[in-house]
């Protein structure tokens, strides 16, 4: 029989009701002729619930520990969707991560995968069962210990099995019904898509789109796994949701496919710094090694102490960073000054930035869309900050408050509400 994987987010499985709804889902797919492999995710609010449990009694938890008692969220949904599905006449049984077994790392909190032996679903399907219920977000070390895969571990455990079992699809179970040209609560002009090529989804998700996680969309490239989001609330058919593919099934794409945004940036300048070999190296190390997660980066001349005597002695450098990582960054550049390791005579910190970027995989062929862009945001007096490019993206940073009204122009100014 064909293999599907089927994966239902926290909102899908929220309680009882919702559990006997995507139970019919998979009945469903087991009556087109699949054998079905459902990936679960923990109820809504259980994994923050557990979580708090862990801080409240230890704050300086073992993280083994606490990844025993994160994954216990994904073991009850999936117990109680294979007892559902057998109450509806299907041949079901759940899976925790080790007894499939789900071999990861043993970086608890943060494992990655490195094997997901077939053998013993399969021989369950050779029985005649026709769904496994895996328990998402869990896999077992090499000690023996349950690992969790941090966030998104559910969406990457989906993807996961059906590369390791060579399925047809992989289908995203969510509280959305697709991937949008936009977020619809910023401009109702947003245009769901019937098809998106694996590189376009891994910029959007990794500039602040939020459907889906961006490790499980490299997984899904890597090894061409396509897949499928939908709506876990609406009617679906073979037709619904939004295919995320390899771009070669995609016949024609609009030169900008998407716009996404981040709120949460910050902009850190470094000013007055040696213009010399490795000076780069000197700052983003220390960076790299605090956790920082560096994004746009712009090096130039510096105007404070520009002079005949001094051209290219010194620069200024900018460059920007979540929000929440500003700390962290402030404390490794203080500390490699202090070491000697850079200099700077100041380092400003801009905390209300956002980012808005254009996604799409016909900017290869085609010439002046940072043109439009620009001019569309000049239009309206926005003022950019920060410019970074790739093949198929480009991103700006701007001040927080034009952010809606920069995805509205730019969505408008690449008619993204048209299919044509």
């Amino acid at each position: 029989m064909p293999i599907l994987v089927m994966k239902f987010g926290g909102t899908s499985v929220a309680d009882l009701g919702r559990i006997a709804n995507a139970a019919e889902k998979v009945k469903r797919e087991v009556e087109r002729g699949y054998d079905v492999i459902v990936i679960v995710s923990a109820m809504s609010g259980k994994t923050n619930e557990l979580v708090k449990w862990v801080n409240d009694t230890s704050g300086f938890y073992d993280a083994r520990e606490y990844d025993a008692v994160v994954s216990s969220g994904e073991n009850v949904t999936a117990g109680l969707m294979a007892l559902r599905l057998q109450e509806m006449g299907i041949s079901a049984r759940s899976w925790q991560g080790w007894q499939v077994p789900i071999n990861t790392t043993s970086a608890h909190s943060a494992a990655r995968f490195e094997s997901i032996p077939r053998d013993n679903i399969d021989a369950k399907f050779a029985e005649g069962f026709k769904v496994a219920v895996v328990a998402g977000f869990q896999g077992v070390s090499p000690e023996g210990r349950i690992t969790t895969l941090g966030r998104g571990g559910s969406d990457t455990t989906a993807v996961a099995f059906a590369a390791a079992f060579d399925a047809e699809r992989c289908d995203i179970y969510t509280d959305v019904d697709g991937i949008y040209t936009t977020d619809p609560r910023i401009t109702s002009k947003a245009r769901k898509l019937d098809k998106i090529s694996f590189e376009e989804m891994l910029e959007l998700a990794s500039l602040g789109a939020k459907v889906l996680q961006t490790r499980s969309v490299e997984l899904a490239m890597r090894y061409k796994v396509r897949l499928r989001v939908l709506s876990s609330f609406d009617e679906t058919d073979e037709t619904s949701g939004t295919l995320v593919c390899d771009e070669e099934e995609i016949m024609e794409s609009k030169v900008v496919s998407g716009v996404a945004h981040s709120r949460d940036e910050a902009k850190i300048t470094l000013f007055t710094i040696e213009d010399r070999p490795g000076i780069a190296a000197a700052i983003f190390g220390p960076l790299a090694d605090a956790g920082v997660n560096v994004d746009m980066i712009v090096q130039n001349i510096s105007e404070k102490d520009y002079d005949a005597a001094h051209a290219g002695a010194v620069t200024d450098m900018t460059f920007s960073c979540p929000v929440d990582q500003v700390a962290r960054a402030k404390k490794a550049m203080e500390e490699a000054r202090a070491e000697g390791k850079i200099k700077y005579d100041e380092l400003i910190i801009d905390t209300d930035v956002s980012k808005v970027s254009v996604v799409g995989i016909g900017m290869r062929s085609h010439a002046g869309v940072a043109a439009r862009m620009f001019k569309a945001l000049s239009a309206e007096n926005i003022n950019i900050k920060v410019i970074a490019t790739s093949e198929i993206k480009i991103s700006v940073l701007i001040d927080r408050r034009y952010m809606e009204l920069a995805v509205q122009i730019l969505h408008d100014a690449f008619a993204l509400d048209s299919a044509a």
